[in-house]
């Protein structure tokens, strides 16, 4: 199968590429390697046909996708920083729903079957009831959780408009080898960084937030199981365990056998205070479950970093 990976430079798209590469599909991935975004070129298998281009250019990501014909786009590229939705709602919009708009606009126009959306638990925001699923209520307390909802409904209306395939999937935390331990989301890469490094740590509040954590590889199969499952239908991919910040802080101490000073820092109002999954519709519509348990993706992820840091 082709597949047109958006972001697919990045932390979750190159690891999806890798996966679609193993499977034997032909990928071709679009990224403008923006710093910011946590895009670089050594993530791209050179088996991938690589296209630098920011999918807001809404000509050059149509032509790139017309050559190569591919049957699905999995979209991945996006504004992923709630802080950075906050201080800059505009540049959020611009990146998430005219990125999109451009990116769906050339799946029409290349006669495209299918979109994979990565969507996102920020869609929630604050639930009455735990844990989360498909039909609980999305009310979005940040600008990064609306556009991330507006995606949402674009699809659906291109699904009327266009007869254009969907599949949604709303991660939970996802976390693992190559996400950017210099950003400002991704708490499990900043903190096995500042761990190895033996610098001290900054938590939000007093800690006792939760998130449902799920391993990169387990979102990276869930995607390639939503190139032919899940038509038209939205799925929550997460572990259905929830963690506490201060959780991941106890798991990494043991990993490392260090315990950084703790600075703690006031609770942001964009962030939920709970949050986790029941990802059986996951199961049972896209056959996928999720695999890696906390304590051993943690460990790989700090093998990961142990050796990037070891190469420098």
């Amino acid at each position: 199968m082709r597949v047109v990976v958006t972001g697919g430079a990045g932390f979750i798209g190159s690891n999806i590429t890798d996966a679609l590469l193993d499977a034997g599909h032909d990928v071709c991935v679009i990224d403008n390697l923006d710093p910011r975004g946590g895009g670089r070129p050594d993530h791209v298998s050179t088996s991938a046909r690589f296209e630098q281009v920011d999918i807001r250019d809404r000509h050059r990501v149509e032509e790139i996708t017309r050559s190569f014909q591919p049957e699905v786009v999995c979209h991945q590229a996006a504004q992923t920083s709630v802080v950075r939705s906050v201080r800059d709602p505009a540049y959020d919009a611009d990146v998430n729903v005219v990125g999109m708009l451009s990116v769906l606009n050339a799946a029409v126009a290349s006669a495209a079957r299918r979109v994979v959306f990565a969507s996102s638990a920020a869609t929630y925001g604050t639930v009455e009831r735990l844990p989360i699923d498909e039909a609980t209520p999305q009310r979005p307390i940040s600008p990064y959780g609306m556009t991330k909802l507006i995606g949402e409904r674009y699809l659906q209306f291109f699904a009327r408009e266009h007869g254009l395939e969907f599949t949604i999937l709303r991660y939970g935390n996802v976390y693992g080898p190559r996400q950017n331990p210099d950003g400002e989301g991704g708490v499990v890469a900043i903190f096995v960084s500042r761990f190895l490094r033996k610098d001290g740590v900054t938590i939000n509040g007093d800690g006792e937030q939760t998130r449902d954590f799920i391993y990169v590889g387990d979102v990276a199969r869930a995607n390639l199981l939503a190139l032919d499952a899940g038509c038209n239908t939205a799925f929550v991919v997460g572990t259905g365990v929830q963690t506490s910040v201060t959780g991941i802080y106890a798991a990494l101490a043991d990993i490392t056998g260090c315990e950084p000073r703790v600075t703690h820092a006031p609770r942001r109002s964009s962030d939920a205070l709970r949050s986790y999954f029941d990802p059986v519709k996951a199961s049972t519509g896209l056959g996928w479950r999720a695999e890696v348990p906390l304590a051993d993706g943690l460990r790989r992820t700090v093998s990961y970093y142990a050796e990037a840091l070891g190469r420098r």
